[in-house]
C-alpha cells in the first residue's frame, strides 16, 4: 500500500497558525526629545505610533549624552519629534549625524521642530556666549503655554499623516479630537487661573517666560545670574535685597532643578518655593499633557493663596 505523504495536510493545518504568528504592520516608530513631545504623539497616534523618549522630567534638556542607546533609537526611527530653537544643539545633531539615518536628518519629513510652529518668545538681537546659555532662535521652553500645545499638535498631527500616508485618515481624526478635548482644557484653565494675572514671581531658572505669558504673571526676577549659571551666594543676597523695593509672590523651579537657591530664598525672604513639572512626569500629578496643566495651575494656586 501506498503510504501518502502527511506534508499537505499539516502545511493546510499550520497555514491558520502561520496567519496569526504574523506580525501586524509595524507602528510608526517616533522618537521624541522631550517627554511633552511624546505625550502629545500618543495623544495624536495611539496604536498607530511606538513612541520612545529621549530625556525623563527630571533631566536637563540642555545637558544630555548622545549615548549609544539614544543612538540605535534614532536610527530606527521614522519621525524624531524635538523642541528645536537650539535646546538640544549640544547633542541632537551629534545624535542625526551618528544615526545615519537619512530620513531623520533637518530638512527632512521626518525631522520635526515643535518651536517651528509657534512665536518665540526673547529672540536676541545678538547673541555673545558672555551672556549665558542664551539661544539665538529665542526661549525654547514653549511647552509651558498650553496655546503653544494647540498649534505643534495640529502640525504634528499633519506630519504623522505625511509620513505615514496609509494611516492618514486616523491621524486625523485623532488630531481633531485631540483638539477638542484640548480647548475645552484651556477653557477651564483660562477660568481657574484668573487669581494669578498680574502677580509678581521670581524664577529660579529662565524657563517660564510662555507660562508666565499665557498668566499674566510678571517676572521681578531671576535667580540666575545669567541662563545656565549657577547663583552665588553674593547674588541671591543682591536678589533678596531688590525684592524689599519689588515684592514678590512666589519663587518658582522646575523639578528637575536642584532646589537649594529657591530654598534658600524662600527662607530668607518668606516666600512660598514652588516647584513646577515643567514637563509630562515632573510631578505625580503631571501623568499627560492635561495633568501637566491641571498640577502647574493647582501648585501655582495654592503658593498664591499662602502668600
Amino acid at each position: 500500500m501506498k503510504i501518502r505523504s502527511p506534508l499537505p495536510l499539516i502545511a493546510l493545518l499550520a497555514a491558520p497558525l502561520m496567519l496569526l504568528a504574523a506580525p501586524a504592520q509595524a507602528a510608526l516608530r517616533v522618537f521624541a526629545c522631550e517627554p511633552e513631545w511624546g505625550a502629545l504623539a500618543q495623544e495624536l497616534g495611539g496604536p498607530l505610533v511606538d513612541v520612545s523618549v529621549a530625556t525623563n522630567a527630571l533631566q536637563d534638556p540642555h545637558q544630555i549624552q548622545a549615548k549609544p542607546s539614544l543612538i540605535a533609537r534614532a536610527r530606527g526611527a521614522d519621525l524624531v519629534v524635538c523642541t528645536g530653537a537650539e535646546l538640544e544643539i549640544g547633542w541632537l545633531p551629534v545624535l542625526l549625524q551618528q544615526s545615519g539615518n537619512a530620513k531623520v536628518q533637518p530638512g527632512q519629513p521626518g525631522n520635526f521642530a515643535a518651536a517651528d510652529f509657534v512665536r518665540k518668545l526673547e529672540v536676541p538681537t545678538q547673541v555673545d556666549r558672555s551672556q549665558g546659555d542664551v539661544h539665538a532662535a529665542g526661549n525654547p521652553h514653549i511647552q509651558t503655554d498650553p496655546r503653544n500645545i494647540a498649534l505643534v499638535a495640529t502640525a504634528l498631527g499633519k506630519r504623522l499623516a505625511q509620513v505615514d500616508p496609509a494611516n492618514a485618515a486616523e491621524y486625523t481624526k485623532r488630531s481633531a479630537d485631540f483638539s477638542q478635548r484640548w480647548q475645552q482644557a484651556m477653557a477651564r484653565w483660562g477660568t481657574q487661573s484668573a487669581p494669578l494675572r498680574g502677580a509678581p514671581v521670581v524664577s529660579q531658572h529662565n524657563a517660564f517666560v510662555y507660562l508666565y505669558d499665557w498668566l499674566g504673571m510678571k517676572e521681578v526676577a531671576v535667580l540666575e545670574p545669567k541662563p545656565g549659571v549657577e547663583p552665588t551666594a553674593s547674588h541671591l543676597q543682591e536678589v533678596q535685597a531688590a525684592l524689599k523695593g519689588t515684592p514678590a509672590k512666589m519663587v518658582i523651579y522646575a523639578a528637575y532643578q536642584d532646589s537649594r537657591p529657591s530654598d534658600w530664598l524662600s527662607r530668607n525672604a518668606g516666600l512660598p518655593a514652588v516647584k513646577l513639572p515643567f514637563t509630562v512626569g515632573g510631578t505625580d500629578g503631571a501623568k499627560d499633557l492635561f495633568g501637566l496643566f491641571d498640577d502647574t495651575l493647582a501648585r501655582l494656586l495654592g503658593a498664591g493663596a499662602k502668600s
